[in-house]
């Protein structure tokens, strides 16, 4: 990086800063990861100078041949790797591609299902502050108040009420195994479309730890980021009878030139995820979540839902007394970054918070495993019960870092 550094020092010093932060930090954020380092050359690579407004053999510009050979291969890729009948990889993230699959069948005004925001949704699934709840009548569905779990008589209830034009199913917050067929079957029954937003989990879907649900629904997107471990960004894979309507409403319908490089970073990132490692790597994923679970239920914390069964789980911390906000900015005083995140039905609002969410697929990537989990549950648990107490949280940090150490991420 010599000439980002006589060119331009700040930014150098800003990206040496966070590669620090990176390397002296336990990540627990569900939704990051750490791409490869092929994964980063690709997206850093001379791709960036590259227009190529179109599809593959289909461009408004000269020159596409290499745009066009990176953009098959990730299209081919992800076609054996989640089994889709057509792929779209150009969207620039998860939102546009939701966008797109909207924009393809529906209507302004439509109604359509999907679950709410404070119960683990995603803003793009219906929140009234984004363009779905702007544009669409938007209806919600949730978890049990008790049990955590998706209440599938309340989504087939709220179906029959409301005729949804579409039901939207994934989450951003959600611990659970989601019954794809379950929801197909209900937006059969009322004549819905089905999209699958599969942002958090498509790693574990990748890599057969999670149902998939391309058999069922008839869009499926994502980002190629968090569990994927690929670059940030979108795709949407969906029934060969959408894919004209997807691709124009992607081009030209909400974007230009697609971003050639980070198509390459994709192509790289799901070569990677064909490797027989990458199954490995995902089941550590999940069963390092499992112990970090255990690990806070032991020392005295609630996980909603009880536990979890993928990457991620949400910390109650409404008898500990201390918020969600609170317990994010002692914990990363200890060199432990998470995010607040609402319980469902908390009282709290949204930047304050009841609880923390963990997600375990930066560590797992550094090459965490269980006695490491166990040990970030005993930091997390004296950090939170001791928040205001600095010579806790300094010998803490102290144990964080001896952890990080051991574990470089890029060596």
């Amino acid at each position: 990086m010599e000439n980002l550094k006589k060119t331009d020092p700040d930014i150098y010093n800003a990206i040496q800063g966070e590669t620090r932060r990176e390397q002296e930090k336990i990540l627990l954020i569900a939704s990051e990861n750490y791409a490869s380092k092929a994964v980063l050359e690709a997206q850093g690579s001379v791709f960036t100078n590259k227009y190529a407004e179109g599809y593959p053999h289909k461009r408004y510009y000269g020159g596409c041949e290499y745009a066009d050979t990176v953009e098959e291969l990730a299209i081919n890729r992800a076609k054996e790797i989640f089994g889709a009948e057509h792929v779209n990889v150009q969207p620039h993230s998860g939102s546009q591609a939701n966008m797109a699959v909207y924009f393809s069948v529906l209507k302004p005004g439509d109604p359509i299902l999907g679950m709410g925001l404070s119960n683990g949704g995603h803003l793009t699934h219906g929140a009234s502050v984004n363009f779905t709840g702007m544009i669409y009548k938007a209806d919600y569905y949730g978890v049990h108040k008790e049990t955590g779990y998706i209440d599938m008589d309340e989504v087939k209830a709220l179906a029959e009420k409301h005729k949804p034009k579409m039901i939207v199913v994934g989450a951003s917050a959600y611990s659970r195994t989601i019954d794809f067929k379950a929801f197909s079957d209900v937006a059969k029954s009322v004549g819905a479309y089905l999209m699958a937003d599969i942002a958090h989990i498509a790693g574990l879907i990748a890599a057969g730890i999670h149902p998939s649900p391309v058999p069922y629904a008839d869009f499926v997107t994502s980002t190629t980021h968090k569990t994927l471990r690929g670059p940030r960004g979108g795709m949407i894979m969906c029934k060969s009878e959408h894919a004209k309507a997807v691709d124009k409403l992607i081009f030209p319908g909400i974007q230009g030139g697609p971003l050639v490089h980070v198509i390459a970073a994709k192509a790289v990132a799901f070569k990677e995820a064909l490797e027989p490692g990458f199954k490995d790597y995902q089941k550590r994923v999940v069963s390092n979540a499992a112990k970090l679970a255990e690990g806070l239920i032991k020392r005295g914390f609630k996980i909603f839902s009880g536990g979890t069964d993928n990457h991620l789980m949400l910390v109650d911390l409404r008898d500990m007394s201390v918020t969600g906000k609170e317990a994010e900015e002692a914990l990363d005083k200890a060199g432990i970054t998470a995010n607040k995140n609402a319980i469902p039905h908390d009282t709290r609002p949204p930047a304050v918070t009841s609880g923390i969410r963990l997600g375990t697929p930066c560590v797992t990537t550094r090459g965490f495993g269980p006695e490491e989990m166990d040990e970030i549950a005993d930091i997390i648990a004296a950090v939170i019960k001791n928040s205001s107490d600095g010579s806790v949280i300094s010998k803490m940090n102290d144990r964080v870092k001896a952890l990080c150490d051991r574990h470089p991420i890029y060596k």
